[in-house]
């Protein structure tokens, strides 16, 4: 089967404030040596073509909306 650009994936790392705020990590090590706990680290798949050609509040938005869906989809 033939990859094309919109089916490839690019990784980041996000945490979510209690307040909403997305913040975006390149890689797991950054985010620790930023201040983030791993524990409430989330890897977050972002299509290739947001990724690259997408504006930063495009990703966080798409980030956000990937973390509420889980966070819906999780048992209480």
């Amino acid at each position: 089967m033939e990859h094309t650009p919109e089916q490839e994936k690019d990784i980041l790392f996000a945490t979510r404030d209690k307040d909403g705020a997305v913040t975006l990590y390149a890689d797991e090590e950054w985010a620790v040596e930023r201040g983030a706990d791993p524990s409430q680290l989330h890897m977050v798949e972002i299509p290739r073509e947001l990724y690259s050609k997408g504006t930063i509040q495009e990703v966080r938005e798409f980030v956000a909306s990937y973390l509420e869906d889980r966070q819906g989809q999780s048992p209480q």
